[in-house]
């Protein structure tokens, strides 16, 4: 097949082949990475203002960034103004990905250490039975009744 190259002098973007060739991540996040890589650093990287130059909808968006983000080529950090409110949100995208972090913060090695690990049996307690002593109802009092004492005298 035949490659139609155009000479690039103006308005072409240059980014790593990093994100490209990366198999973990769906075609649509490449895509909208590479967007966002071409983009001036001073655009609105908020889901509307990607949603404005986009043909997918704000969902198709929001599901894209965060697997951009879980692959580590994306963080955002909340920025607060003077009072301690919530002002803005800064925006760092890389064209090769940081430490990736899963759910429980922990980091991710490139090429874990898989091993099998003796698993042990757990030692049981023998729980103790013991014969409780229920309260017998049907049983009656030995005590004699104060009504009877009238009977006889």
């Amino acid at each position: 097949m035949a490659v139609f190259r155009v000479q690039k002098t103006k308005d072409y973007t240059v980014m790593s082949n990093y994100h490209l060739r990366d198999t973990t991540m769906t075609l649509k996040a490449k895509g909208l990475l590479s967007l966002m890589l071409s983009l001036p650093e001073d655009w609105d990287y908020t889901l509307y203002g990607l949603s404005v130059i986009c043909k997918d909808g704000m969902s198709s968006i929001r599901a894209a960034i965060g697997e951009i983000e879980e692959a580590g080529y994306l963080t955002r950090r909340r920025i607060r103004n003077d009072k301690g409110q919530l002002a803005d949100t800064e925006y760092t995208i890389l064209e090769q990905p940081e430490k990736r972090i899963n759910k429980t913060n922990q980091p991710i090695c490139d090429f874990p250490i898989l091993d099998n690990p003796t698993l042990e049996k757990p030692m049981q307690g023998k729980p103790t039975l013991e014969n409780r002593t229920q309260l017998n109802t049907n049983e009656s009092s030995n005590k004699k009744q104060n009504t009877d004492s009238w009977l006889s005298t």
